[in-house]
């Protein structure tokens, strides 16, 4: 059997990686795509660490984009490239991750190779364009991996074959194992970190806001941080999307100089989560703050909407991007730590997704897709 699998950013990277590692242990032949923010400087060159983890002869590199790069020439670039390198190759199947922009290029390449679509983490329902994309993948893809039964009705309810859609939870919950884990100490060595107490920040842009939308909520979010004097912000660079050169601008003009504060521009999946294991709580609008910060019990508050619609625990706080609301939650989120939380897996993921891969029910899955609502 010969898979394929994608990654454009550090994000689905996490993601991805036990899905490898566990095609590996049963002895699949398999290809690495690595393109995105993974060949950027700006974001570390996150590519070397891929080259570490895996064989270089099972690694594909390809340049889509430089840092600000429009969501549409990224798409466009990722198109070409697909296509040519896709030209002599056969695959089995070919996995692709949740809502970027590579991930719709490599779904609408992929539909026209007539190559099995594997999607992890459709079914989500979250905010903004991203939303769309994971939908529109959905749709292109034959069978799908979800995270949880709420992802499954969503797709169920779409028109997607009962039958081709698997609830094996997130394949990051895999890492959270202590023993794929460094200790804390090892983190803040290896990233200069050192802070006793410490909290997380990530600010992504909404995409589907105006420049000067995300522009203005920038300045709130990032001033209104400030205010924090006796903890660490680990601070990390927004997603190379529309409009992150204006939210990395307000990043640096704001954090400039502050001795409190450590902006990184990437980590390594494994020493991310015992970072985050061992903060104060989580604050932003990534969907770690929803996906891995309930499993470690660590407080979050999910500003804004980008994360809106997502299926998560009720002890996250939510607001909005104003100071007053940020402020409130800021003095609430001390008190609390909340109840261990596993509604996106038990840490068994990836073995569940290679064993549908490897069956019987697989290997007859027709190219042809057939609505169920169609029927």
């Amino acid at each position: 059997m010969n898979v394929a699998f994608l990654t454009a950013s550090r994000a689905d990277y996490g993601k991805i990686k036990p899905v490898i590692l566990e095609a590996s242990k049963n002895k699949i032949n398999y290809i690495i795509f690595v393109t995105g923010s993974h060949l950027l400087d700006e974001y570390g060159k996150t590519i070397n660490q891929i080259k570490k983890d895996f064989k270089l002869k099972k690694i594909i590199s390809f340049r889509n984009q430089k840092f600000g790069d429009s969501q549409q020439k990224i798409f466009t670039n990722t198109v070409d490239n697909l296509t040519k390198i896709l030209r002599n190759k056969k695959f089995d199947c070919f996995f692709i991750h949740g809502d970027r922009v590579e991930t719709l290029a490599a779904a609408s390449v992929l539909t026209f190779s007539k190559i099995k679509i594997a999607h992890i983490e459709g079914g989500e329902l979250s905010g903004t364009v991203d939303e769309m994309i994971r939908h529109s993948v959905s749709k292109l893809s034959h069978i799908h991996f979800v995270s949880n039964t709420a992802a499954k009705k969503v797709l169920i309810n779409s028109g997607e074959s009962k039958e081709n859609v698997f609830v094996t939870g997130s394949p990051d919950i895999d890492l959270l194992n202590k023993s794929f884990r460094p200790d804390l100490n090892e983190v803040k060595k290896k990233y200069a970190l050192d802070f006793k107490d410490y909290i997380i920040s990530f600010l992504h842009p909404v995409t589907t806001d105006t420049k000067n939308e995300n522009n203005k909520n920038a300045k709130i979010y990032f001033q209104t941080l400030l205010k924090l004097k006796n903890l660490g912000i680990v601070q990390f660079a927004p997603n190379n999307d529309d409009h992150s050169l204006v939210i990395l601008k307000c990043l640096n003009n704001a954090f400039k100089k502050k001795n409190n504060v450590r902006i990184l521009q990437s980590m390594r999946f494994e020493y991310y989560l015992t970072l985050l294991e061992n903060c104060k709580f989580i604050i932003g609008n990534s969907s770690s703050a929803i996906m891995e910060a309930p499993y470690f019990g660590v407080p979050a508050i999910n500003v804004g909407n980008r994360q809106m619609n997502r299926h998560r625990p009720n002890e996250i706080i939510n607001v909005p991007f104003k100071q007053k609301s940020i402020l409130n939650a800021l003095k609430r989120v001390h008190k609390k730590r909340i109840k261990i939380n596993s509604i996106f897996g038990k840490g068994n993921s990836s073995k569940k997704i290679i064993q549908i891969l490897r069956s019987k029910k697989f290997k007859e899955l027709a190219i042809q897709k057939i609505y169920s609502n169609l029927r």
